[in-house]
């Protein structure tokens, strides 16, 4: 195809041509004067994905406020808080929440405390050999898939598995290291250990090793730097980081229904039972609702005591 020229021979490209003609369709189907809400078009599905999630959160909220009918095994048309009640006078109800919160607290301490070591050494190594080592092994497990990681735990936990053996050769009798609640929170600490890596190390890279440089010169130790130094300007990806595996803890439903051997559920492991087992959609909305309110609480915390400008790398606000 021969591309167009001007009267000094310059050759108009064929992809400027391409861009052009683009450009041209672009003014056709968005013209200027409509500029000022390309904004609100960009955004425009993500809006739509929201709305849906709010449509869908009304409804939950409405099946919430009707008890089953266990004669036809229907919602009643009376409204009621009779779910509600149900929930906070349950023993069983409060064991679930309280554990799905213990959970969620014991993951984000073990989880910081892991990451954070992994996160500074994959931003400061030199070694290009080492930093590539870590990369693979950091994302290596977003390939696996979350049932496919718990059930490799479930082999390796388990009675005839790799730690009982090695623990059998010093004559100690196999231990039971699955069904508990260190077994489920091992798991989600191994779950959420690369999600929170790549919400540290992002902080740790905007720190300038010029600063650990300058501490060090005017005699402070590697404690003291990173005391006073790395962890205060690490903050937002600290907190981000505590936020995401917290939410992610709090709300997951796989690793407990596997690694709990249905004694150590979830609140997301009761939702579904009420819907799929026992049929009480009423219930499981509200079920649903509880969650959805401690997650929120959890989110309005964080912001409450550190502000919601600490999450996008600013100050307090």
């Amino acid at each position: 195809m021969e591309l167009k020229t001007d009267e000094r021979g310059f050759r108009y490209p064929l992809k400027w041509r391409i861009l052009d003609f683009l450009e041209s369709l672009l003014e056709v189907l968005w013209p200027n004067r409509l500029a000022k809400h390309t904004g609100w078009l960009l955004i425009l599905p993500a809006l739509l994905l929201v709305g849906i999630l709010v449509i869908g959160l009304i409804q939950i909220a409405e099946n919430s406020l009707h008890s089953l009918d266990r004669s036809t095994f229907r919602l009643s048309d009376q409204y009621t808080l009779e779910n509600y009640r149900a929930i906070f006078e349950s023993a069983t109800y409060g064991n679930v929440i309280l554990r799905s919160v213990l959970a969620s607290i014991f993951t984000v301490i073990f989880t910081l405390l892991l990451a954070f070591p992994y996160s500074y050494i994959l931003v400061r190594t030199q070694n290009a050999i080492v930093r590539k080592s870590l990369l693979v092994i950091l994302f290596l497990p977003f390939f696996i898939g979350q049932v496919v990681r718990a059930y490799g735990l479930l082999i390796i936990l388990g009675t005839n598995g790799i730690v009982n053996k090695t623990i059998g050769l010093t004559g100690v009798e196999p231990l039971r290291l699955l069904f508990n609640f260190p077994s489920v929170v091992f798991g989600e600490v191994q779950y959420m250990l690369p999600f929170a890596v790549l919400m540290l190390a992002p902080a740790l890279t905007a720190i300038p090793q010029e600063m650990e440089a300058a501490a060090s010169s005017l005699g402070a130790n590697w404690i003291r730097s990173l005391i006073y130094i790395i962890l205060p300007m690490a903050k937002p990806g600290i907190i981000g980081a505590a936020l995401v595996v917290g939410t992610l803890t709090l709300t997951d439903f796989a690793i407990p229904a596997m690694l709990g051997g249905g004694s150590q559920d979830f609140i997301a492991n009761t939702i579904y039972d009420q819907f799929f087992r026992t049929s009480d959609q009423g219930l499981g909305s509200a079920l649903s609702l509880m969650l959805v309110a401690l997650g929120s609480a959890c989110v309005g915390i964080v912001v409450a005591l550190f502000g919601a400008g600490t999450l996008s790398m600013g100050g307090k606000q």
